[in-house]
C-alpha cells in the first residue's frame, strides 16, 4: 500500500515564552502550521497576539522557547533572514512609503525578493520581466489604474490590498496578516475579503482578526489566546461551541 502523502510543516512554533520585565506577555504557546493552513489567532485585547507574531516574524526575541520555519530553526534569525526562508507578514497599521507610486514598491520587493538590491544603480526599467510580474500582482488584486498612484492618495482599503501584495510578491511559504480589515470601511471590506479568498491553496495563512465574520467565514482552525496563553486550538465549529472562549471572548 502506498503511503498518503501529508502536508508539509511549514511552521513550528515550540513553547515560546516572552517577559518584559515582570509582565509575561506570551506563556508557553505551541502550534504548527501546514501548507494550506488557515489558521486564525483571536482572543481580547492584551491577550498577546501582535507580540506573539512579532516573535514569529523576527521583530521580537522570544524569552524562551523555539521557532521552526519549513524545518529550520530560525529563533535567532533576523527579520530577512525569515523572509529569504519563506515568512512574510503584513502589520496592524500600514507600513507603506506614502509618496511612492504603488508599482514601483511592489517592482522593489520583486528586487529584495531577487537578491538585487545592490544593482540599484541600474534602472529598474532594464528589468522588463520583473515589470511585467509586477503589472501581474497589480491586476491580481484589482490595481492596475493606480500603478503610478502614490500610495498616500489612495484609499485605506487599497493601502491594505497593496500590503498583501507587497507581501506575496516574495513568495512566502507563510503569510502573517495582523488584523487585515484594521480601519478598512466596510465598502472595501468585500475586495479585501475577495482577496483572502484568493491567496494561493498551498500558502499558509496565520490572521489576526477580531472581525469575527471573517474569522470564522476564512479560518479551517482557530488558536484563542487569553492572557498570553492558549485557551483553546480547535477547528471553528468547535471554538463556537467552547464555554470557555464564550465566556472570554465571544459572550453569549
Amino acid at each position: 500500500m502506498n503511503a498518503v502523502s501529508t502536508p508539509e510543516t511549514l511552521l513550528d512554533v515550540k513553547a515560546l515564552d516572552k517577559r518584559f520585565g515582570g509582565l509575561h506577555v506570551t506563556r508557553n504557546v505551541s502550534f504548527a502550521l501546514r501548507a494550506g493552513d488557515r489558521l486564525a489567532l483571536i482572543g481580547p485585547n492584551g491577550a498577546g497576539k501582535t507580540t506573539l507574531v512579532n516573535q514569529i516574524s523576527g521583530v521580537l526575541a522570544p524569552s524562551a522557547g523555539e521557532i521552526w520555519l519549513r524545518g529550520e530553526n530560525v529563533t535567532r534569525t533576523s527579520q530577512a533572514g525569515r523572509v529569504r526562508a519563506g515568512l512574510a507578514r503584513t502589520f496592524q497599521i500600514t507600513t507603506l512609503a506614502p509618496h511612492f507610486p504603488v508599482q514601483r514598491q511592489i517592482e522593489l520587493a520583486l528586487f529584495e525578493r531577487e537578491g538585487l538590491t545592490g544593482r540599484l544603480w541600474r534602472s529598474i526599467d532594464s528589468y522588463p520581466a520583473l515589470q511585467a510580474e509586477a503589472r501581474d500582482m497589480l491586476a491580481r488584486f484589482g490595481l492596475q489604474a493606480h500603478a503610478a498612484t502614490p500610495t498616500q492618495d489612495l484609499a485605506y482599503g487599497e493601502q491594505r490590498l497593496i500590503e498583501m501584495a507587497l507581501a506575496l510578491a516574495l513568495r512566502p511559504k507563510v503569510l502573517l496578516l495582523d488584523e487585515p480589515m484594521a480601519g478598512v470601511p466596510k465598502g472595501d471590506g468585500a475586495r479585501l475579503l475577495a482577496a483572502l479568498d484568493a491567496l494561493p491553496r498551498e500558502l499558509a495563512v496565520l490572521i489576526i482578526e477580531h472581525d469575527m465574520d471573517l474569522v470564522f467565514r476564512f479560518a479551517t482552525r482557530i488558536v484563542v489566546l487569553a492572557e498570553g496563553a492558549v485557551l483553546a486550538d480547535g477547528s471553528p465549529e468547535a471554538i463556537r461551541r467552547d464555554p470557555l472562549v464564550r465566556a472570554a471572548y465571544l459572550g453569549g
